[in-house]
Order: C-alpha cells, then structure tokens, then sequence
C-alpha cells in the first residue's frame, strides 16, 4: 500500500493547482489523471480573463489577446462590450501547471482511473497499468470534472449540466474580439465563435433535456459564416462536453475531502467559465490541505467559507438567471431581445431582473429590481 500525505484526483488546471500548492508546502503528494497525456482532449473554449495572464505568459500556452465581446441577439442587434482576456492553449495550460507541481515534488500518474473509495479509511484503489494499486492518504483534493468519480463513491447526487460541441475552424480574417449568438436555438447557453489567431474555436452548449441534437444547429451556424466569409469550411478539430450549471455543491469539502473547480459546481452557470476558478480553489484547496495537515483543525471549513464567499454571489445571480429563464425557452419570449439581453453577462438588464416569466394576457415578462452596472 502506498501512503501520501495528499491525493489528488484529476489533472485539469484545479488538480493541477492543488497538487502544486500542496507540494511547494512540504506535503508528499500523488496526482493522478485518466488520461494518457494531461490536458487532452481539449474540451474548452480556450478563453481566460486578463488576471489569469500571469499563467499564460509565454508561447504555446498564449495565443492572442482579446478586446471585446459582441453579443447578438435574435433580432441580428449586435451588442459591443469590453471583455479583455486571452485566448490560450488549453491543453500546454493544464500541462504547464502540472510540470511547476512536478517541479515542487509531486508525483504524477496519467493513464490511472480512480476505481475504488474508502471514506473512513481514507484508501482509495487506482487503476493503473491494467493493475489496481491502492493508496492510502490523509487528504484528497477531487479536481475529477463535472461527472466527478469521488462524488460518485461518496453517494452526493450529479451536479446539473449543459453539454458543448465544438468545431475548431479556419478564420479568414484577424479577429480580436469574441462573438456570442444568444437565441432560442441554443435554450439554456448560447453559440461562440472565440479566436485563436488564424483559426478560432466555434460552438454552443445547450440544455439537453430543451434540446437534444447540437450537430444541426452547429451545422447550421458553421455554414452561414462559411457563406459570410468569416471561417473556412474545414473542420480541423472536433470536440465537446459537459458543463456544470447549478452553481457549488451543497458542501465543498466532505471529512477530509475538497472539492474544487467543475468537481465543484464553481463553473459559471451562464458563461460556462471554469478555468479561473479551477486555478483559485486549486490553489486554495492545495494551501488548506497543508494547513490542516499541519494542525489547522479548521482550514478545510475556511476553504470551503472562502470560496462560497468569493464565488458564492456571481454564481447566485447566475443559477438565479437559468432558473428565471427555464420556463420562457421556445416561447415567443425566448425570441426578443429583451429577454435574452436580461439572461446574459453583457448587459446590464442581467444584473437588475429579478423573475422572468412567460408572458400571459396581463402578466409581465420581468419583475426589477434596482439597477445594477455591469461589472
């Protein structure tokens, strides 16, 4: 049996993070990943906002940098909006993060899968090169996505998610800023069109219980900018997922256990963003874990108080608007602007309403309340 101080399940950027933190502490730790190569498939957008520049400094984890947004509505109304960030390499982003965890000391297994858990034993079983290996720790940091295996062995029930398909495709012409389609094609997310120098990443989520084909609608967009000159009709890469929409788990932390990032319901309800803070509960996770091993009885419940706190208001309003706007989808409701422009980051109407409805005979479509600007 082997013993480590830590272990890490998943090696995206939360996993990675922790597994960083908790090592540059002085803890023994193992992070191990399903994958054969970290980072791979990319199942992402590949967009960071500006402070997360810090991790994305150098070629081939940066792209390019991104000015703005333009959000259309059903009506074909462009909206212009500020959105500075970068568009990165997603997967030498996550690979870059585990090499600095290496570096500090932890030992990393790819191609090994979380088989069995043993809360109260603190034992999990990892399967890796077609043997079961068991490993005993003292605190696991569950960094395992949206559909999280831990969760799974602990009984919590799944997280609500949205599902993604996305083309990479040929851009025609530079392009700095990101597109969003909002319309009732796409009920509960919306389209993207998100560059990365002379191609760009081109995909939707949606709801799959509103809409359960994404190919046709995909399709259906990739030819009309086809047709408007703005992408190639290659198809250079395909790829999708799903995304957590209900905003954090009940509890983040179970006995010895932290979840963070998609692992955790930190994902961004509206936007789908994750990436941000996968990096800040990862590391935030990493740093309690040496706390608490180290005789700090109560820094797990500080983890999980600081980041409700930090991220617990955004990701309110946000599950707030989904439920909001649930029962509008293919309405007539769900094809006016205004209603898109009060479920969506870009405007200020997303920050003021309080209740959506479907409009009946006297019935208003939103209840406000005080005006809020976009921050």
């Amino acid at each position: 049996m082997k013993s480590v101080d830590l272990l890490v399940i998943g090696l995206g950027p939360g996993g990675g993070s922790a597994a960083g933190q908790a090592a540059a502490g002085g803890l023994d730790v193992l992070a191990v990943d399903r994958r054969q190569v970290i980072g791979e498939p990319v199942q992402c957008a590949e967009f960071i906002p500006n402070p997360m520049g810090a991790y994305a400094r150098t070629h081939p984890v940066r792209l390019q940098s991104i000015t703005g947004m333009q959000s259309i509505l059903p009506s074909g109304a462009a909206h212009a909006s500020d959105f500075p960030g970068l568009m990165i390499d997603r997967a030498e982003f996550d690979r870059a993060i585990a090499r600095a965890a290496e570096d500090h000391g932890a030992e990393l297994w790819t191609a090994s899968r979380l088989t069995a858990l043993q809360p109260a034993e603190r034992v999990a079983t990892i399967r890796r090169n077609g043997q079961e290996q068991t490993v005993r720790y003292r605190a696991l940091v569950a960094a395992d996505g949206p559909h999280s295996t831990v969760a799974t062995w602990l009984g919590l029930a799944p997280l609500p998610t949205v599902i993604t398909r996305q083309y990479t495709v040929p851009l025609r012409q530079p392009l700095d800023d990101t597109i969003i389609w909002l319309s009732d094609d796409y009920p509960g997310g919306y389209a993207w069109l998100f560059p990365r120098g002379d191609v760009a990443n081109l995909g939707l989520g949606l709801d799959p219980r509103l809409q359960p084909d994404l190919k046709g609608p995909l399709e259906r967009l990739h030819r009309q900018l086809v047709e408007q000159g703005q992408i190639g009709p290659e198809v250079l890469r395909r790829t999708g997922g799903a995304i957590p929409v209900g905003g954090p788990r009940e509890r983040l932390h179970q006995g010895v256990i932290l979840f963070v990032g998609d692992a955790a319901g930190l994902t961004h309800p509206i936007t789908g963003a994750g990436i941000a803070s996968a990096v800040v509960s990862g590391e935030h996770a990493g740093n309690a874990a040496v706390a608490f091993l180290n005789g700090d009885a109560g820094a797990l419940a500080e983890y999980e108080e600081d980041m409700r706190d930090q991220f617990g208001p955004a990701l309110a309003r946000a599950v707030e608007r989904r439920r909001d706007l649930q029962p509008i989808w293919h309405t007539p409701a769900a094809r006016q602007d205004a209603t898109q422009r009060r479920g969506w980051i870009a405007f200020n109407e997303y920050f003021e309403a309080a209740t959506v409805r479907a409009p009946g005979p006297s019935q208003p479509i939103i209840a406000s309340a005080p005006r809020r600007s976009l921050t």
